[in-house]
């Protein structure tokens, strides 16, 4: 009874300090011993180590002169009417014409296949708003709950446009920085050359420059509508309650709805000539990048990649000698 009422005797789940200060005190040994070591080595073979690295720079350096720097032009465009994936199709082609360096494809264009050597196009979505997709949506639904006007309609209409129909960017890559230039003008021509889209693209301009013609000559009308308003009124120097007044042949006219009238075709008529601006082709560009070089990664170039290989080929070797050492000596 005495022993199991001992009030000094360590239960099982107790620490015991001491062991863990001792293994604290163990590892740090350890680490400290490993640092020693490692320093003593670099120690050691300092000199060999900063002869990799000065023939690594060296190296490397020479290899950036060698080698040719890529180039590359980033064209910014626009598809217009539904255009976006024939676009992606046409790109698709090129490029795989390039790998097949199809001769008869390009001598079309005025483009030698044998300067075509790393030559390269690319397109990708300008300005991807993934994240704020769900809020746009949200806004969408929102829209919808509204009476169905007019003007919620073209609200929703160039919202919809506007998600469907992103800017692209197409990137040229190539080494020649002349004919890279002039060969990614070629083929921006190729692809705006569709008989389908550029046929598309004559019937709506025609049809907005009637549009225009027709809102014009209906805007001279309300306006000499309005000026006999104007005239009249000088006259009489009257105003009936509910805004009206009386032409010629008996009919009256609501003065306001023709102020409202003149103003939605001053609307359509800035409308359309906004749509003849920018569609005068069916891939429209907004911008044709200058020739650039391309930028690398800092661990990817040849003269920060070279020392670190040739350092850790050293390091490698002189781990493998060890090894061989202990096995030796079992």
């Amino acid at each position: 009874m005495a022993e199991n009422n001992n009030p000094n005797k360590n239960s099982p789940d107790e620490i015991d300090l001491g062991q863990l200060l001792n293994m604290i005190r163990l590892g740090l040994r350890n680490v400290f011993g490993a640092f020693l070591k490692t320093y003593g080595f670099v120690r050691k073979n300092i000199f060999i180590l900063a002869g990799l690295v000065a023939v690594g720079l060296l190296i490397g350096y020479g290899l950036n002169q060698v080698v040719t720097k890529r180039l590359k032009t980033e064209v910014i465009v626009k598809p217009n009417l539904e255009s976006k994936n024939y676009l992606y199709d046409v790109i698709n082609e090129i490029q795989a014409n390039i790998e097949a360096e199809d001769e008869a494809f390009f001598g079309n264009m005025g483009i030698d296949v044998k300067n075509l050597k790393r030559f390269e196009v690319l397109i990708e979505p300008v300005g991807v708003r993934a994240k704020n997709l769900e809020d746009e949506m949200k806004y969408l639904e929102l829209l919808q709950n509204f009476e169905n006007t007019g003007i919620i309609s073209d609200i929703v209409r160039e919202e919809i446009l506007d998600k469907s129909s992103l800017n692209q960017r197409i990137t040229f890559f190539y080494k020649d920085a002349r004919l890279g230039r002039d060969y990614a003008q070629k083929l921006m021509d190729y692809i705006n050359s569709n008989e389908y889209y550029n046929g598309l693209v004559e019937v709506q301009r025609a049809n907005a420059k009637n549009r225009i013609e027709e809102d014009k000559a209906l805007l001279k009308q309300v306006d000499a509508i309005i000026e006999n308003y104007s005239n009249t009124m000088a006259q009489e120097n009257t105003l009936s309650v509910n805004e009206t007044f009386v032409l010629d042949n008996q009919e009256r006219v609501n003065i306001t709805g023709l102020f409202d009238l003149k103003n939605t075709l001053i609307r359509d008529i800035e409308k359309k000539n906004m749509e003849l601006t920018k569609n005068t082709e069916a891939i429209k560009v907004i911008n044709f990048g200058n020739t650039q070089q391309v930028q690398k990664a800092f661990f990817t170039e040849n003269i920060v990649l070279i020392p670190l290989i040739l350092i850790a080929l050293f390091f490698l070797i002189s781990a493998i000698r060890n090894l061989n050492k202990i096995i030796d000596l079992t």
